[in-house]
């Protein structure tokens, strides 16, 4: 394990695909890591099984306005209807670039590098993202991959991005090395 660090796990409180949230929070904390998760709302957050299926309701920590960050990490996860949302949403479209402009991580994954489009932080950075999601990376700006896992660290900051949950070991392995 490298350094624990503090982690903040945002998404909305539906659409949420559930390997996305359940298995970074649950690896994360047997890693070490204080992982808070948390949903504008503070609701649980209702998950799906490739964004058709209801899975599991899973238990948040937290309502956004109640985190105390900084936070080394936010990890934004995937499920078209959780990252729509949440791209709308002010107050995850705010910390989103507030964290970016301090210097520090994000990570996202599947469909949630459509929030960093709508956060304005897309532009100038290498990532990668669900097939759909590509061309709106690209349009924002970004130079667009497919890979496993991204790294970018350009203009400042670091962005983590994988494309789906089959990449969830190698994002949550770099979210960790961090």
């Amino acid at each position: 394990m490298a350094d624990t660090k503090k982690i903040l796990i945002l998404s909305t409180d539906f659409g949420v695909e559930s390997a996305e949230i359940v298995q970074p929070a649950t690896k994360l904390r047997e890693l070490g890591h204080d992982v808070v998760v948390a949903t504008p709302s503070g609701e649980d957050v209702q998950t799906f099984v490739d964004d058709r299926d209801r899975g599991e309701v899973f238990a948040v920590d937290a309502a956004l306005a109640d985190v105390q960050g900084p936070f080394d990490v936010i990890v934004l996860p995937g499920g078209t209807l959780n990252a729509d949302a949440a791209r709308l949403d002010e107050g995850i479209r705010s910390i989103v670039a507030d964290q970016a402009e301090a210097g520090r991580a994000v990570a996202a994954i599947c469909h949630a590098p459509w929030i960093l489009v709508d956060a304005g932080v897309a532009e100038g950075k290498t990532l990668t993202g669900y097939d759909s999601v590509r061309i709106d990376l690209a349009n924002a700006g970004a130079s667009v991959v497919d890979e496993e896992v991204k790294v970018c660290t350009a203009g400042g900051w670091t962005l983590i991005t994988s494309r789906t949950p089959a990449d969830l070991d190698a994002f949550i392995a770099a979210i960790d090395a961090l």
